[in-house]
């Protein structure tokens, strides 16, 4: 089919480093997208912003929208944008991918995230000394061949993201389960 940088438009995020900070009361507050919020969205967890890193700036900065793929160069995992992260700044460990009308969004996450040819072409081309990472260029070159139609796209596409939200709720319930039990046992002796 062609390489990514062919097929959907690709921008990496604010330099973290240029960002100038302002104590102008003025100045609109952006939170920061980072592996957090990622993993929140990959997952379908609610996620607070109660944490969240955040900035005042009047600079002119990268934002991220509903909907939106956003690859993590850092830990090499894609995710459309939930809600609760609307509008969020991203910086250049991010870069978000816009595909066509003709290849969804969640389709495309599944094949960065778990297509095994994709998979191997990013980790054959990880860069850095303590910590690995995918570059934007390398992201760009990916090789993505025959994608199915629309309609099995969004398919397999709502059901990758159903899966793992229910593998996380699982996870949850898991430890709950653990965490009751433990409880109760304490109470027993």
């Amino acid at each position: 089919m062609g390489r990514l940088a062919g097929l959907a438009g690709l921008k990496s995020g604010s330099p973290q480093s240029r960002i100038k900070e302002t104590s102008d009361p003025n100045a609109p507050t952006y939170h920061f997208y980072g592996q957090e919020e990622l993993e929140a969205d990959l997952f379908g967890k609610d996620s607070s912003t109660h944490g969240a890193r955040f900035i005042k700036t009047n600079d002119d900065v990268l934002t991220l929208q509903t909907g939106d793929l956003v690859f993590s160069l850092i830990s090499g995992k894609a995710t459309t944008v939930g809600r609760p992260h609307d509008g969020f700044l991203f910086t250049q460990n991010y870069v978000r991918i816009t595909p066509p009308s003709t290849i969804d969004a969640n389709y495309l996450a599944y094949l960065l995230n778990e297509d095994s040819s994709t998979r191997h072409q990013l980790l054959v081309g990880r860069q850095g000394s303590k910590l690995l990472k995918s570059t934007v260029r390398q992201l760009s070159e990916l090789e993505i061949s025959g994608l199915p139609s629309l309609e099995v796209q969004k398919t397999i596409g709502s059901l990758y993201r159903n899966q793992l939200k229910l593998e996380s709720l699982k996870k949850q319930q898991a430890m709950l389960e653990t965490k009751f039990v433990l409880t109760r046992m304490k109470g027993a002796h």
